[in-house]
């Protein structure tokens, strides 16, 4: 069994409150999860309204598949999601 972790840095332009950066990263993170079958969550800097960090875990008996799979989810994001800035990017395999 390989688990696959990844941790996305964002930037989100133009939030002026925490409850503008949770209506634009609540849709994200249901995108993410019917488009990669993929559990997500906000996993840092849930005080900061410009920053957000959000972790993607992925299960599978393939370790490229795995890493496909996580890699394809981060540039979907920057294809489809042009309000929301990559600051940084990081997968882990388990």
């Amino acid at each position: 069994m390989i688990v696959g972790v990844c941790r996305i840095h964002l930037h989100l332009p133009g939030n002026g409150s925490l409850k503008q950066k949770r209506a634009r990263l609540k849709p994200l993170l249901h995108d993410l999860r019917k488009a990669f079958n993929l559990a997500t969550a906000e996993v840092d800097n849930n005080d900061l309204w410009q920053s957000a960090v959000i972790g993607l875990v992925t299960v599978a008996n393939d370790v490229a598949y795995v890493h496909t799979v996580l890699q394809e989810a981060v540039h979907w994001i920057e294809l489809h999601r042009p309000d929301v800035q990559i600051v940084d990017w990081e997968i882990e395999l388990l």
